[in-house]
């Protein structure tokens, strides 16, 4: 499945992943994902974090989610550890925040975490005559995601997953949860302009 690779042509992934992750688990965070992409007010490079371990416990968007002071802190540090590695030839804003309550999807690990909840899915290919599936995950089984949408399930192939997020719906439940005018983890931010 596609993660942000084509937003970050010419730019070497791995050797970025490394510097991020390090500094996010310095802060007791894990990377979520990472983009590189042109905007109106300039380059934009999005790191999304949530608590470290937060995967392997399978915990929700709101147990995962982290505030704008451990935004801060990641952002601090990773400033200039970024530009010490000289990644990115040109100016760019750097953000870090949480993935928020509709966090991209990537990979077998994210479908299996949040079976049963709502998604929605960008395909490279229609499947079922459909390019864009919106409906409850069921899990992962030889590598294809169970997606309920209405009366039918369909298997999609992970391979053929273009992009996909949660979707968050509005009800009772979630309005009972927000409490304190807040969403239940939506995004807290950092923005740091960089300039090389």
């Amino acid at each position: 499945m596609s993660s942000s690779t084509s937003q970050l042509q010419g730019i070497d992934r791995a050797a970025l992943h490394r510097i991020v992750e390090v500094s996010a688990r310095a802060h007791g965070a894990e990377v979520v994902d990472f983009e590189l992409r042109p905007e109106r007010g300039g380059w934009v490079l999005r790191v999304y974090v949530e608590k470290a371990g937060a995967a392997a416990q399978r915990l929700s968007t709101r147990d995962a989610a982290v505030d704008l002071e451990l935004c801060a802190s990641i952002s601090r540090e990773l400033s200039p550890a970024l530009d010490a590695a000289d990644l990115i030839k040109h100016a760019y804003h750097l953000e870090v925040s949480s993935p928020g309550v509709e966090r991209p999807l990537r990979g077998e690990r994210d479908f299996t975490r949040f079976a049963g909840h709502k998604a929605k899915l960008k395909l490279r290919e229609a499947l079922e005559g459909q390019r864009v599936l919106v409906g409850t995950l069921g899990g992962v089984a030889n590598e294809k995601v169970r997606v309920a949408a209405g009366e039918r399930a369909i298997d999609v192939p992970l391979s053929c997953i273009d992009s996909a997020r949660l979707v968050f719906e509005f009800g009772p439940q979630a309005r009972a949860q927000r409490g304190n005018g807040r969403i239940p983890g939506s995004r807290p931010q950092v923005n740091t302009l960089k300039r090389h």
